[in-house]
């Protein structure tokens, strides 16, 4: 019996929020304090109190995101693979929704990548 998987938008969408809010936790107080922007830093961080607490887990939110990056590119190799409908319409539909969901996941994993090396490199070089 062939296992089917399916692939929700919500999957693609709650990577991209993980690996955002590594960005916004992580790595934009890292950015902003090295472009010399620590007003705007500290600007933010009266607006924003709950920046702080959050910050102090940014090693569990980046292991978690990695996680679930994991976990839909996993997903992402199995449902590259199914076949689409026989239905014109429906297969171009299918393709279409294929490539956009490859376009978001790559733009997780690069919204990631770049939170994490400016978390957890360049503040090692600064």
């Amino acid at each position: 019996m062939r296992e089917k998987y399916t692939q929700s938008p919500m999957v693609n969408f709650f990577a991209l929020l993980s690996s955002s809010s590594t960005l916004l936790c992580c790595a934009l107080p890292a950015i902003l304090v090295s472009m010399g922007a620590g007003a705007v830093f500290a600007n933010m961080i009266s607006v924003f109190p709950a920046l702080t607490a959050v910050s102090r887990f940014k090693v569990e939110i980046t292991v978690v995101t990695f996680i679930i990056l994991v976990a839909v590119g996993i997903l992402h190799l199995k449902t590259a693979k199914m076949p689409c409908p026989a239905d014109p319409g429906l297969g171009r539909a299918c393709l279409k929704t294929r490539k956009r969901s490859r376009i978001v996941y790559y733009l997780s994993c690069s919204v990631f990548g770049t939170a994490s090396i400016f978390t957890f490199i360049v503040p090692e070089f600064l």
